[in-house]
């Protein structure tokens, strides 16, 4: 036992007012020794919650029972609301280009909700043994144009699978977001091959997925990397400033990056504004201005209320 020593370590799963803590090590790893926390009501008196992924200080520590208690939260960098993770540093956006057909509307909501986490943001293409080359090809040019380069699998093949494994083990907190019947959930079963998640094959009917997974969960792919096991997701409107608006949308940095000049007036929005260097003939403009009006109007309703 060792009541008094505080050891920083990291949530891995939460059920009830239980919490899974890995502890860091004397190099600054997390050894994924497991241990059994309960936290301090002083940290649940507070606006804060505890999440997964969150890191936390924790002390009373019992090596024998491998039980402990949290006393404290460490400042996070990122928080997904729905499911509650904590600290991601890559999201992988995921999507099926069949069953359920590919929807670019959705795919593009889903990428600005990810890009807003301020996290490395990758598209991730799944049932691509479905398509022709043509249309793999098409929609690789296609995500291009978008900022992305799409990761096109066919998950009865290995070596695309693989290379993502790979780059998985080397990011500290990944997940995998979209909606059901994608492959999320076969994917992470061959990510993790002890999870043995259930899957459920798509609805006929609708042609949309039936979800499968319950618990959010950290899973341990390397000394220091994880990704989350997650039930699933809720697409949200997120609540953003129209100056953060051109931020979100890596075809517009890039324009910048490539000119290396800026518009002449630093709260440009990129639609009539003069002195905009932005070229406005890329694929997701409708979308973008869509989405800044759309914003405006939520301010103005906002300012009556």
């Amino acid at each position: 036992m060792n009541f008094h020593k505080n050891i920083r370590g990291l949530v891995t799963k939460k059920f009830n007012e239980f919490y899974y803590v890995d502890l860091q090590d004397n190099l600054g790893y997390y050894d994924k020794k497991r241990f059994l926390c309960k936290s301090r009501k002083s940290i649940r008196f507070k606006n804060d919650f505890i999440a997964v992924g969150d890191e936390v200080v924790i002390n009373q520590i019992d090596y024998l029972h491998k039980t402990a208690v949290i006393t404290n939260l460490i400042p996070r960098k990122n928080l997904l609301d729905r499911p509650a993770v904590a600290n991601l540093s890559d999201v992988y956006v995921t999507y099926s280009v069949e069953e359920p057909k590919l929807n670019f509307s959705q795919v593009s909501k889903l990428l600005i909700n990810a890009e807003y986490l301020n996290v490395n943001v990758s598209l991730i293409l799944t049932k691509c043994d479905l398509i022709n080359s043509e249309k793999r090809n098409y929609l690789i040019e296609k995500f291009k144009d978008w900022g992305y380069y799409p990761k096109t699998l066919n998950l009865q093949e290995s070596s695309a699978f693989i290379n993502l494994l790979n780059e998985l083990k080397s990011k500290k907190c990944s997940i995998l977001m979209g909606p059901s019947g994608v492959g999320k959930t076969t994917l992470l079963n061959k990510i993790i091959p002890h999870l043995n998640n259930p899957t459920a094959s798509v609805s006929l009917k609708i042609k949309q997925g039936k979800n499968t997974t319950r618990n959010v969960e950290l899973f341990s792919l390397s000394k220091n990397s994880y990704i989350v096991d997650t039930p699933g997701f809720n697409l949200h409107k997120i609540d953003i400033e129209n100056k953060d608006i051109p931020l979100l949308f890596p075809e517009i940095l890039n324009q910048f990056k490539k000119n290396k000049i800026r518009c002449k007036f630093n709260d440009c929005l990129h639609i009539n504004e003069p002195g905009c260097i932005i070229d406005k003939n890329f694929d997701r403009y409708k979308f973008y201005k869509e989405l800044i009006d759309e914003t405006k109007n939520q301010n103005y309703r906002n300012q009556g209320d």
